[in-house]
């Protein structure tokens, strides 16, 4: 491409992304402005409440009697939101892969952060009533929605991309695999186990755990949490079968339409973060607790079903992801680039009659 060419395509770049720049920058102006809030000694919305043992949740577990502020609510983040800020200013100023690239990297951050399986307990919990910490809630969720704000500027700000081919395009191999695996994992390592406690075997773990369970969840609550993960699970299918790409024809005014790519890509990939994340942050505190005496290994072998449970979610996070990579990848696209100049074959000039000419001579004066 001319230079003139490439200088238009960033133009255009920066122009597809720059709504979504000034939704990122109101992001974190909001952030920062909020832990220099707290820096300063103010206090609302923020909360003192350890998500593995929060007391008085609705009360913010005392964050009003905290004097110092910790270094990662406070000038942690707000160095965070400084290098968010310099990653929009790049995607703005010098669009292309690596402003896309420092984008996606900035959306996975969040959402890392954010935690968002933890959402799918806690809200349902303070739907029900049980007392939740609001503040916490908020603050997931303000995560949540600037990693969708950076997602969506790293797709703006990236080469234009057109599709490939279009209609279905089969998924590799390895791709299925990891699908398959996504699918068995919480059929196997979280509906058997919670459905063997539902009808009260004490599979892996102890009776008194299996009591406290039956007095704390209805037979209904228990089914439901058994069932619901595994056929959650069943979407990840979707990837690697054409209804991921084309609509079914039983569905009116979609029949036969393509599926939005990233309709597919950005939900696998958050629930493959929040999966991984779930079950690294898990692991690594069995692992504390460990170190530091509070859980013994007697404690971890009768409990056994449980702990497998936290790498069941981490398998089942990183199959997701992988069956996300090779859906993006097989759906992908390339860069609308200018078509390449081949060069014009060279004319050999004639310098005489060639061997054919000899001979077709040689037969004409023969």
């Amino acid at each position: 491409m001319s230079d003139r060419a490439v200088r238009s395509a960033r133009s255009a770049a920066a122009a597809r992304a720059r709504p979504w720049a000034v939704a990122c920058v109101l992001f974190v102006v909001a952030q920062v402005v909020l832990r220099t809030y707290w820096i300063a000694g103010g206090r609302w919305g923020y909360t003192a409440c350890d998500r593995t043992d929060p007391v008085d949740p609705a009360g913010g577990c005392g964050a009003h009697r905290v004097e110092v502020l910790p270094f990662w609510p406070g000038w942690g983040a707000v160095g965070a939101g400084l290098a968010l800020a310099l990653v929009v200013a790049c995607a703005v100023r010098f669009p292309g892969r690596s402003a896309a690239a420092a984008s996606w990297a900035a959306a996975g951050l969040l959402l890392v952060v954010a935690f968002p399986l933890h959402l799918l307990f806690e809200i349902p919990a303070a739907l029900a009533g049980r007392p939740s910490d609001w503040r916490d809630l908020g603050a997931r969720l303000a995560l949540v929605t600037g990693g969708v704000l950076f997602a969506g500027l790293a797709n703006a700000c990236g080469p234009r991309r057109v599709p490939v081919t279009a209609g279905y395009r089969p998924v590799p191999r390895w791709t299925r695999r990891w699908a398959y695996a996504a699918v068995a994992l919480p059929v196997i390592g979280w509906a058997v186990p919670h459905g063997f406690w539902v009808l009260g075997v004490p599979l892996g773990i102890s009776a008194r755990q299996l009591d406290d369970i039956h007095r704390s969840l209805s037979t209904g609550t228990g089914v439901a949490i058994t069932l619901v993960p595994p056929l959650a699970g069943l979407l990840v299918l979707g990837l690697v079968q054409r209804w991921g790409q084309q609509f079914p024809r039983w569905l009116p005014g979609l029949r036969g339409r393509p599926v939005p790519r990233l309709l597919a890509v950005i939900p696998a990939g958050v629930v493959a973060l929040a999966l991984v994340s779930y079950g690294a942050l898990s692991v690594g505190v069995l692992v504390r607790q460990l170190l530091a005496g509070d859980t013994h290994w007697s404690e971890v072998r009768q409990g056994w079903a449980v702990t497998a449970t936290l790498l069941v979610f981490l398998g089942w996070g990183v199959s997701t992801g992988a069956t996300a990579i090779g859906y993006a990848l097989a759906t992908g696209s390339v860069r609308n680039r200018a078509p390449a100049r081949h060069p014009e074959p060279s004319v050999r000039p004639d310098h005489g009659p060639g061997p054919i000419d000899v001979d077709i001579r040689g037969s004409e004066h023969s």
